[in-house]
């Protein structure tokens, strides 16, 4: 696997198995994959479905059913194939057999590592563990027509705000009925006498959506504005630099001390033979307090290291979140309303809402190097 041959069994959708011209030991033919175009393009709209626009399994068979997509077998898609899609490695080019790896081969790769982790991540999230959380950020429904999903609360009694409809049925000036259907999120505490609420009973919908949205572009346009180079390396290569020093200085230290150390143990022998100006008490007590700090200056040598080690990590994750993050910006502009539904729900944990649609919004992500560009 590691050498990156197929082990063998049907190819994955998206692949053909193509005969490779070896033999194995066991004298049977063994077969490479290739990518098919055609259906790598439906493994792209499954994915796009499922990372860009919120889609579930179900959902996708259905849309790929009724464009007139079909399963290998010539037959209607399945939910449980669109899971097993979701999560096959080899999309991105790494074969997988067990715990081992294959190397990236670009040819077998349908879609990129940052998509499909993605994709993972929101899997995960749907699970039925993080679906009972009460601040889950990713919708488990997309068809409702408002932004937020399950993460917008009362900002006087911190209870949810769910979605209530009604008609409210009035005669205009020409005769006519006005039946417009009336959609707003509601305080469940106040609605249900549940709370000593003293906030709104409910906010229209299209109102906090035209709030939220325009708080969502404004970030986005912000994010846009800053380099990359500018968050990922320059908030961080001062403290890299600071960092750097104090190891090179512990370093510098520890490297004195063995020094010294080894000198001390070489007077042992010295002392031994009566030619040594230093005491035995005073040599042993010098050679134990000098074991003591060499042991504390390789302790923090080592935490120093580690320290480095975790901001190397740390700015390798503040650089995909930033890419992460543009894709969203770049994407938001044009998506149809599933898809910025999906996409708030991955920024935004939770919104309060307060009288007069005063709101405080809480991300799922430190925004704060993105918006503020320092």
């Amino acid at each position: 696997m590691e050498e990156g041959h197929f082990k063998g069994g049907n190819a994955p959708y998206g692949y053909d198995l193509v005969r490779s011209g070896r033999i194995n030991k066991r004298k049977h033919e063994l077969y490479e994959l290739h990518t098919n175009e055609q259906e790598a393009a439906v493994v792209r709209i499954v994915f796009d479905k499922y990372v860009y626009e919120g889609y579930g399994p179900q959902h996708i068979a259905t849309y790929l059913n009724n464009s007139g997509y079909r399963a290998r077998s010539g037959k209607c898609w399945h939910p449980s194939s669109i899971r097993g899609m979701v999560q096959n490695l080899t999309y991105t080019g790494v074969l997988r057999c067990g715990d081992a790896r294959s190397e990236l081969m670009p040819d077998l790769q349908i879609i990129s590592q940052q998509q499909f982790e993605t994709a993972q991540r929101i899997r995960d999230n749907r699970s039925v563990r993080a679906a009972a959380d009460a601040e889950n950020r990713t919708p488990l429904n997309i068809h409702g027509k408002s932004l937020l999903s399950g993460n917008a609360y009362c900002g006087h009694c911190g209870a949810k705000l769910t979605l209530t409809s009604s008609r409210k049925w009035r005669k205009l000036s020409d005769g006519t009925l006005d039946d417009t259907l009336r959609v707003r999120y509601t305080c469940y505490g106040k609605l249900r006498k549940q709370t000593g609420c003293t906030g709104q009973t409910g906010y229209t919908v299209h109102i906090l959506d035209e709030i939220i949205d325009k708080s969502v572009r404004q970030i986005f346009s912000k994010m846009r504005g800053i380099p990359k180079e500018q968050i990922v390396t320059k908030r961080y290569e001062k403290e890299n630099a600071e960092r750097k020093n104090h190891l090179q200085a512990l370093q510098a230290e520890k490297d004195k001390v063995e020094k010294d150390l080894l000198a001390l143990k070489a007077e042992i022998l010295a002392c031994i033979k009566g030619e040594s100006v230093l005491p035995r008490e005073t040599l042993a007590e010098m050679i134990t307090e000098q074991e003591e700090k060499l042991t504390e200056l390789e302790a923090l040598c080592e935490s120093a290291s580690d320290e480095l080690v975790r901001k190397a990590e740390l700015m390798d994750n503040v650089s995909k979140l930033y890419d992460e993050l543009i894709s969203y910006a770049d994407l938001y502009d044009s998506a149809n309303f599933e898809a910025k539904k999906m996409i708030v729900n991955q920024l935004i944990r939770r919104v309060d809402v307060c009288r007069g649609y005063q709101i405080n919004i809480s991300f799922n992500f430190d925004l704060t190097p993105y918006i503020e560009g320092e």
